[in-house]
């Protein structure tokens, strides 16, 4: 947003200078990108006069002028076609620097004749586009400083123009008088009443402009009055000279207008020419998709679906919002104009605006949120302007929708300054703020003008009062204390539980992965996922279609990226959630592992091997006690079919309390990833593990017994399909307070036991803790043993 500072200063009665002004518009919050000041570029520049001019000997258009300057006469060669003798001209010595060429003077030698300087045109000084002749002065002293001259006689063509960054948030301050506003909030000036006297109405308007009724939400309200009668032509030069100033190229006062109220009162206006509006008549509608227009930048569009088009009864005229059409533009021979002033829906603009790529000023506005209810109010204005330098009489006005309504209020906390930013003002200054910005109080509610879009509750009217206050003032305090005692801890127990695995884990020799939660519908598939529930509705590629059901699809893929690149010995892990669906509360957290290959490399002593279930069961053990669970488990079958049917266990504290899974990966599983075998792993649940009865900060003491335990050994016959699980998990369900482990150690299979049988040998580890076991109570147990065993797997004990 660029504008000059006598701009400002018609809407700013200040005497603040540019630099003051600068720094105080960065304070608040409207960041200065630059300050271009003309006058710089033009310091070196003096006042001289031409005493005599004669032909050039060797070129007919050239001219060897005698020039009187502050250093005495000089002799130099001119082609303008105005060089004479007489005239007061703008001297450029050898050495300066002229803009508008970008050329530093030296002595010249034209056609064999010395030049010692030059006399300047406007376009050469960046005045402006005039280039026909040098510039000729009507008064002014020989040596004085032509920023003096314009300084005293023409002013603003040494303006200086300030460029501030403007923030999505502040669309008020797209226009020069929202931020001389804020300026004269801050107390830097006083903000000059704009008031407009009302063109009357001559006749009705010949132009009627309708809405459709699907339109109303993106266009609600369009008002419009036919100016007649008048000349069209450039504009004033003060006009003409603040629109170059910003960067922008006069074309004509019609056209200007609308250009100037745009960024003087951030009123976008389009002029249309209205003779050439075909039927009289205008319509705002939806694009059903494929219109074309030639736009005002001669290019043609095409509509995308749903745009805002203004039409005739020939067909589109203008992009609602972003850019007029060139059939209906206003040209010299305009007499008869029709000028519109409308809002529209800030979305449906940006849309249409990014699907034509088109990037106006208008657009740049809309899409931020004008003030709608400045709408009738700045088409006066602009009426006015247009009858006032061009002529003319203007027709009613024509309307069509309803200003959207805007009112909203909050209230004021005037303590909430000091709790929020952490500055203490006084209430009366917070109110009088709040005024000076156009909000209406009533009591403790503050009423929201129409053109602040922004504020949407009562902590952004604390932002503007300390806005305007400056943050600058915002005093360093120290924090409070800390209260006395231990602080209340923070994590969660699941928390500390998954950090207490991702730390045993890696202890164990395992390298952490962390994979994406997203993954493809066919691995998805296979581990159960892949369905709509967990599908997303935009993914970044079509391998991460799928929440994740499980850990283990990351950690395979990754298992196989190593194997291709020569890594066959792996230990991977990965702690994080899964999810079985789409909405909260459908994901859970998982730890999980995998070893691939052998244990290590192979060596001379032959001590490298295969993976094997149980390096998968001795490490989720160890992570399970990590994460406290209990000691006493349970390893029972039928896990799924991602598991080898025969080479893998649950651990459970009962039939229906798993708390992990462990073994081979199936075979059909690795052959679908692509990996290499022998693969083993473990899942684990930290939401099952009990927490425990009483929460302490410390461990508690280690349970040593006093008295001896006491070994038993079983062997049974059984038939040999019968799981040595079975067998183990009967024997220990005996006497679950006394039994402290069984184990294995023998297993005999046929011979003269016969076909289909099996010895199995059980050693049974008793731990009493108040007495001496006593023969009677080792029989008692032992019955219970056999009773057990032989119930659950059909045997009997062997003689």
């Amino acid at each position: 947003m660029k504008f000059t500072l006598s701009w400002l200063k018609s809407h700013l009665d200040t005497d603040a200078s540019v630099e003051e002004i600068a720094d105080t518009l960065t304070d608040l919050g409207l960041e200065v990108e630059g300050v271009e000041d003309p006058a710089a570029k033009l310091s070196a520049f003096t006042l001289a006069k031409v005493t005599h001019a004669e032909q050039h000997p060797d070129a007919d258009r050239l001219r060897v002028c005698t020039v009187a300057t502050d250093e005495g006469d000089k002799q130099i060669v001119c082609g303008a076609p105005n060089a004479r003798a007489g005239i007061t001209v703008v001297l450029a010595k050898p050495g300066d620097y002229v803009p508008g060429i970008d050329v530093t003077l030296s002595v010249g030698n034209i056609r064999g004749v010395e030049s010692h300087g030059m006399m300047a045109s406007e376009r050469e000084l960046e005045l402006s586009d005039e280039h026909d002749g040098i510039i000729e002065l009507p008064s002014g002293d020989v040596g004085q400083k032509f920023t003096d001259w314009l300084a005293e006689n023409d002013p603003d063509k040494i303006d200086p123009v300030i460029e501030i960054a403007i923030t999505p948030n502040r669309p008020d301050a797209l226009g020069v008088r929202g931020i001389a506003r804020d300026l004269a909030a801050r107390g830097l000036g006083t903000l000059k009443p704009r008031e407009v006297e009302v063109v009357p109405a001559s006749f009705p308007s010949p132009v009627s402009v309708t809405i459709d009724e699907d339109t109303r939400e993106q266009a609600p309200v369009f008002f419009g009055r036919l100016i007649r009668g008048v000349k069209n032509g450039p504009s004033p030069d003060w006009l003409q000279a603040q629109l170059r100033a910003i960067g922008l190229r006069p074309i004509s006062f019609l056209v200007d207008v609308t250009n100037w109220f745009t960024y003087d009162l951030n009123r976008p206006l389009h002029v249309f020419d209205a003779d050439k509006i075909t039927g009289n008549a205008l319509r705002l509608h939806r694009a059903k998709g494929g219109e074309t227009l030639v736009g005002l930048d001669e290019k043609e569009y095409t509509f995308p679906e749903g745009a805002t088009i203004i039409s005739d009864a020939e067909g589109p005229e203008s992009i609602a919002g972003v850019m007029g059409g060139l059939r209906t533009g206003c040209t010299e021979e305009t007499t008869n104009v029709f000028v519109e002033a409308a809002y529209f829906d800030p979305v449906r603009t940006a849309y249409t605006g990014r699907a034509l790529k088109i990037n106006s000023d208008a657009r740049y506005r809309f899409e931020r949120g004008i003030d709608p209810a400045f709408t009738p109010e700045g088409l006066e204005h602009a009426v006015r302007m247009i009858v006032d330098h061009a002529g003319g009489e203007a027709s009613e006005v024509v309307q069509a929708g309803a200003i959207p309504d805007t009112t909203r209020a909050y209230k004021l906390d005037t303590d909430r300054c000091s709790s929020l930013v952490g500055m203490d003002i006084p209430a009366d200054t917070q109110r009088d703020t709040l005024t000076k910005l156009g909000f209406v109080m009533e009591g403790d509610m503050a009423q929201v003008p129409s053109w602040r879009p922004d504020v949407q509750g009562e902590a952004d009217l604390v932002e503007e009062v300390a806005r305007i206050a400056s943050l600058t003032k915002l005093k360093p305090a120290p924090m409070a204390r800390a209260r006395a005692g231990v602080p209340a801890p923070v994590l969660t127990p699941m928390q500390k539980r998954m950090t207490l695995a991702r730390r045993t884990t890696a202890s164990l020799g395992y390298n952490e992965c962390v994979t994406y939660s997203f993954i493809d519908r066919a691995s998805a598939t296979l581990f159960g996922g892949g369905t709509d529930a967990t599908m997303l509705a935009n993914p970044i590629s079509s391998e991460m279609s799928h929440m994740r059901p499980a850990l283990l699809p990351g950690l395979l893929q990754a298992a196989a990226r190593n194997q291709a690149r020569g890594q066959s010995n792996l230990a991977l892990f990965e702690a994080g959630d899964v999810f079985h669906g789409g909405e909260p509360g459908e994901q859970h957290p998982r730890v999980t592992g995998i070893l691939v290959g052998k244990t290590g490399p192979k060596d001379v002593h032959g001590t490298s091997r295969d993976v094997d279930i149980f390096d998968a069961k001795a490490d989720a053990e160890a992570v399970l006690a990590a994460m406290s669970a209990p000691a006493k488990t349970q390893i029972l079958r039928g896990a799924g079919d991602v598991w080898h049917p025969g080479r893998h266990g649950k651990i459970c504290l009962g039939p229906k309390k798993v708390l992990g899974v462990f073994g081979e990966i199936h075979p059909r599983i690795l052959s679908a990833m692509d990996v290499k075998g022998p693969v083993v792993g473990f899942v684990l649940y930290p939401e099952e593990i009990p927490l425990p009865r009483k929460q302490t900060a410390n461990r508690g003491a280690a349970a040593l017994p006093d008295l001896q335990a006491v070994e038993r050994d079983f062997a049974f016959v059984m038939d040999a399909q019968v799981d040595a699980l079975t067998a183990v998990n009967a024997a220990a369900g005996a006497d679950k307070a006394l039994i402290e482990d069984v184990r294995v150690f023998d297993e005999f299979v046929g011979g003269s036991l016969g076909e289909g049988r099996k010895s199995l040998a059980l050693t049974v580890r008793m731990q009493p803790t108040k007495a001496t076991l006593k023969e009677a109570d080792l029989e008692a147990v032992s019955a219970k043993i056999i009773e057990k065993v032989t119930k659950a797997t059909g045997g009997t004990l062997r003689g």
